[in-house]
């Protein structure tokens, strides 16, 4: 009798023989693939066709691409060299460079398949292809992070950072939703690639280093949730943003405005800064609606625009940055209210000016459907202020039409 599998054990009882089977690698092989398939769930996705209609300039790189989506992109090619070289220099720190490779090689190699299933589409490329394309992909972003933070490893003429702009430009392109690779990639290259002595940090401290002031609010507190586990770098931003406050109970409404800042100061509701600092704590008490102070730049609106299509490729029912933008698009419907809330010290604009930012909340939101808005609650704590406020109004107005024409009897 032949066996086809890698081994078997054979034992004799009596007249009858029994033979044990061993699965060995192809089975365990098998059931690891399917949980890693599920577990990724597909976290690296397209921009869904609706929102990218909207303005897809706004979802595709300009400067570098990172992951297979983009791979190969006409006008990118200059940045290919530079991804190269940023390898080569973080690879040879040590001289053992084929050293190097190997066990980077060898570290991507155990989360090949893994990685492929973080995609939405299937990577029609080889296996060689993508270990490759990962591995200058992950090796660029390492080294990018650890010059930007050790200026020392910087070359005199690095266009990186002698081209005005040329930073800000690459950090925008890294947050894209379609340029990204999987976290894990990285920190597992992070954690067999020399690093140099100088650097004492983790990844997540030194990528939060070079993102932190792209990301609307507070950097402390931004800080502190960087490091939390997340599928990519846009990932990672996305979890800095998300709210500490409980969540204000209501009733889900397709109501998501109250009215734009100059209406709601006109019916007596006050508008002021909140001592908090993180962007989406917003909140209504008595009478006053608290708003963290947001700074807005040039890549705001692409931020949120990603951040958006993140949320609504990730499926959940609650979608926190797309609620906070739709809040932010009922409170400024015009140029007046952009100054109000200037004057209120909730927005800051550096590089863009106040025409641009009373459209930008509106244009982050184009095609996007809201089904449950994380403030639900809170926009019903302002109606019903409102709704009393100008029930009050009504009587007192009347009270005193009424007191006029007894006046005029006596």
């Amino acid at each position: 009798m032949e066996i086809s599998d890698s081994s078997a054990r054979q034992t004799r009882n009596g007249d009858h023989i029994s033979i044990d089977i061993n699965h060995g690698d192809h089975l365990l092989a098998s059931i690891r693939r399917k949980m890693e398939t599920i577990s990724c769930s597909h976290s690296i996705c397209r921009v869904k066709e609706n929102i990218r209609n909207a303005n897809e300039t706004a979802y595709i790189p300009d400067k570098v691409s990172i992951g297979p989506y983009h791979h190969g992109k006409q006008g990118l090619e200059t940045m290919e060299e530079h991804k190269w070289r940023y390898m080569y220099a973080l690879l040879s720190r040590k001289p053992e460079l084929e050293a190097s490779l190997d066990d980077c090689l060898t570290a991507l190699r155990e989360v090949e398949h893994r990685a492929r299933a973080c995609y939405e589409e299937e990577i029609n490329v080889t296996d060689d292809e993508f270990l490759q394309m990962m591995l200058v992909d992950g090796c660029f972003i390492i080294e990018l992070f650890l010059k930007y933070s050790i200026k020392s490893l910087r070359r005199r003429n690095d266009p990186v950072f002698t081209t005005p702009g040329m930073l800000f430009d690459l950090r925008s392109n890294l947050m894209l939703l379609e340029n990204q690779i999987p976290l894990f990639i990285l920190q597992r290259l992070f954690e067999v690639v020399p690093t140099p002595k100088q650097c004492t940090h983790s990844l997540a401290t030194l990528a939060f280093h070079f993102f932190k002031y792209m990301i609307p609010g507070d950097p402390q507190i931004h800080q502190q949730k960087f490091n939390q586990e997340g599928n990519h770098l846009l990932d990672l931003i996305c979890h800095c943003l998300l709210p500490s406050y409980p969540r204000v109970p209501g009733t889900k409404s397709d109501q998501k405005h109250f009215g734009c800042a100059t209406e709601l100061q006109a019916a007596g509701i006050r508008i002021k800064r909140a001592r908090t600092k993180n962007l989406l704590d917003i909140k209504f008490v008595s009478g006053v609606l608290e708003i963290p102070n947001v700074l807005i730049h040039q890549y705001t609106e692409s931020l949120f625009k990603n951040l958006i299509a993140l949320e609504h490729c990730s499926g959940d029912s609650v979608q926190h940055i797309t609620s906070y933008v739709f809040l932010m698009k009922s409170l400024i419907g015009s140029e007046e209210d952009v100054k109000l809330l200037k004057k209120k010290d909730i927005l800051t604009n550096y590089d863009v000016n106040e025409k641009e930012v009373a459209k930008l909340f509106e244009k982050s939101c184009e095609e996007v459907n809201l089904n449950e808005s994380y403030y639900d609650g809170l926009f019903e704590q302002v109606k019903g202020h409102k709704s009393t406020r100008t029930t009050w109004h009504l009587r007192s107005e009347e009270f005193k039409r009424s007191y006029r024409r007894i006046l005029c009897y006596v």
